[in-house]
């Protein structure tokens, strides 16, 4: 919750029906702490919970109403296939395994969230690929040394998986930040990646994200739906004189990014008035 606050307080101040999703919610605890804190002394907003198992919703269900959580929504439904509200401006998956976290980001991106949140957890599908595919060869040609190892090929995919992520969030608008969420003893799925929507697009990291699926022979779902397509000429592009995108990433989880000067290449978003729906 510490680290969701700035999100919170953010869309609520600029948001009166501020609409918060939580994708693949389980027993919607993350949802019921959610409301306590922010929701229930608030006169407007609402929490979706999504879940794809009914007796998980059910249950849920019947806590929100024995607790008078009035404004907590839920829906049975898999993450890909659920019927979001037309405006999003919080989105939340904690842990939603494999591309079910890719799911959750883009219904975000399509629903234009303000605020992103993901743990992911489970990352298997790249890691699958780069056991299928070669990268083009650059260079020394040594990258695929680093996953030649099925438990290397594993680790690396999850960390690869991430990475790509991020930089889809940042090539869609985001200022991202990615920290832990909590420590190693808790849990080893325990990558933090915050996003805060502060450009329409940003072109360079747009480049940036279709040369690093060109370079690594991977794919992923995210990727896929949102239409992005590894570059046609690795070798052309790594000979560009194009400067690289600059990370503009807080060392602090909830930096109000307004005060950072826009990246170059980066089409800036207008301040959302607080009565958009």
């Amino acid at each position: 919750m510490g680290l969701l606050r700035p999100a919170v307080e953010d869309v609520q101040a600029r948001h009166p029906n501020a609409v918060m999703v939580d994708a693949g919610s389980g027993n919607a605890y993350l949802g019921f702490v959610l409301y306590e804190l922010f929701l229930k002394g608030a006169d407007t907003g609402a929490l979706l919970s999504i879940e794809g198992r009914p007796d998980l919703t059910e249950r849920a269900q019947g806590r929100a109403q024995r607790l008078g959580f009035t404004r907590m929504q839920f829906q049975t439904a898999h993450i890909d296939t659920a019927k979001y509200p037309e405006r999003i401006h919080l989105l939340m998956a904690l842990h939603a395994c494999d591309t079910a976290t890719d799911d959750a980001l883009v219904a975000a991106i399509r629903h234009g969230a303000d605020h992103v949140a993901v743990v992911p957890c489970c990352q298997a599908e790249v890691a699958a690929q780069l056991k299928e595919k070669r990268p083009v060869v650059t260079g020394s040609g040594t990258l695929s040394l680093l996953y030649a190892h099925a438990w290397h090929r594993r680790e690396f995919g999850s960390h690869l998986s991430n990475v790509i992520r991020a930089l889809t969030l940042e090539a869609f608008g985001y200022q991202v930040t990615v920290t832990e969420l909590t420590g190693w003893e808790h849990s080893l799925k325990n990558e933090l990646i915050l996003g805060r929507r502060v450009h329409r697009e940003n072109r360079r990291a747009r480049v940036q994200l279709e040369r690093l699926l060109a370079e690594t022979g991977v794919n992923p779902k995210l990727t896929r739906e949102l239409g992005v397509k590894p570059a046609a000429s690795v070798g052309a592009l790594a000979a560009s004189t194009e400067p690289e995108v600059p990370v503009v990433a807080s060392s602090e989880p909830g930096v109000d990014v307004s005060e950072h000067p826009p990246v170059e290449g980066a089409e800036r978003v207008a301040p959302s008035s607080s009565s958009e729906t």
